[in-house]
């Protein structure tokens, strides 16, 4: 038993061991909305998904560990590090690398921060071998950026297909078209009818930014006192 870990099924029954986090992308997308209030104030009009593309991709130019800042997500609690609230957070110390490379970088690495801490529950703790892994949701639209971070930060090849960027409302939306099918077996009508012309990619680890993830996530945890205390005082 691990109470950072939550017992369920998928649609079909099958037994999942979740790394469930309760917060994703929302601070993320604060501060690239920030950053286009900036280009708006100058004149800029700037499509979102150029801006979203524009940021992401800088962050493949930072250093492998964010340059030495750190980042909590959290506007809500997060069961899995221990806290019941949520403060979003950016720190850096006067040796840090403070560009804007590595400002993106360090919060792309934030939004999966507390996954990889459940996920060392599973990986670590209980001995569970990932053979791949699948991502999806807004985070993934731009191609080549939070899925190379996801492989690092899992260590893991990481697939990604060309219908990611659909999320929860879309599955929900998948199992009522199953049921007026008829139902049956799910996972078959999943590959013959939803996927099959699906084109998939697939990134593995490269181990500098491994490593990079690595170092990240020893200042993310042991910032978490910082985190508690920005709870408790504020």
């Amino acid at each position: 038993m691990h109470e950072q870990i939550d017992l369920v099924t998928t649609p079909a029954g099958d037994l999942v061991a979740m790394a469930h986090c309760n917060n994703g992308t929302v601070d993320l997308n604060a501060w690239v909305s920030l950053f286009g209030q900036v280009g708006a104030a100058l004149g800029a009009q700037v499509d979102a998904n150029a801006l979203f593309e524009t940021l992401y991709r800088a962050a493949l130019e930072g250093d492998a560990d964010g340059g030495g800042m750190l980042a909590y997500n959290y506007l809500a609690g997060e069961h899995v590090t221990g806290l019941e609230a949520g403060r979003p957070l950016f720190v850096r110390t006067p040796a840090s690398t403070f560009t804007l490379a590595n400002f993106m970088r360090t919060h792309l690495f934030s939004s999966l921060g507390a996954l990889r801490v459940g996920m060392d529950v599973l990986l670590k703790d209980e001995g569970v071998q990932l053979d791949s892994m699948f991502a999806h949701g807004g985070l993934f639209k731009t191609k080549g950026v939070a899925q190379g971070f996801l492989a690092a930060a899992m260590d893991t090849p990481v697939s990604v297909g060309d219908l990611a960027g659909e999320g929860g409302a879309w599955g929900m939306a998948l199992l009522a078209s199953f049921v007026r099918a008829g139902g049956g077996d799910l996972a078959a009508w999943l590959a013959t009818e939803v996927f099959a012309g699906a084109e998939v990619e697939t990134m593995t680890p490269v181990q500098a930014d491994v490593e990079g993830f690595d170092t990240f996530m020893e200042r993310y945890r042991a910032g978490l006192v910082i985190e508690r205390t920005a709870v408790d005082s504020l």
